[in-house]
């Protein structure tokens, strides 16, 4: 039984002869018109697409960041209270800028209220409020 369709070679060349060798080389099937393959320079993809890198933690580190992040939350929130006053709410020109990892590479508990009590010689508040602040945020840098 022959199948009517021929893939021999001729004369040594390596040119496919017969019915589907036609088809192949000359036609394309009406699905496959429309692809094409368009390759790029690889540089022209990276200008294009940028990749960030997303640090992961561990669950201590990741408590030990919200254990910061929560200090620092609060001191920002008792200096807003420290500087302003029922007459200078929405008219804050004082900027205090109080550095946690300064006061814990300091030596002692002393030398952090000189610095801070320094630190806060403008505040609006009594002296009693900026003490009690001092003290305060003491105790919160000794569990960082």
């Amino acid at each position: 039984m022959e199948c009517g369709v021929s893939a021999g070679y001729t004369n040594g060349t390596t040119t496919p002869t017969g019915i589907l060798a036609h088809d192949v080389r000359t036609e394309r099937s009406p699905a496959k018109a429309g692809l094409h393959v368009n390759f790029s320079d690889k540089s022209e993809v990276k200008e294009r697409r940028e990749k960030f890198l997303t640090a992961k933690y561990g669950n201590h580190q990741m408590s030990l960041i919200r254990k910061r992040l929560a200090v620092e939350m609060w001191l920002y929130e008792e200096l807003k209270k420290l500087y302003t006053t029922p007459q200078t709410v929405g008219d804050v020109n004082d900027e205090v800028e109080v550095d946690i990892d300064e006061l814990l590479d300091m030596d002692n508990d002393e030398e952090r209220r000189r610095h801070l009590q320094t630190l806060l010689i403008g505040a609006k508040k009594s002296q009693h409020d900026v003490k009690k602040f001092i003290n305060d945020l003491l105790d919160k840098a000794k569990t960082l």
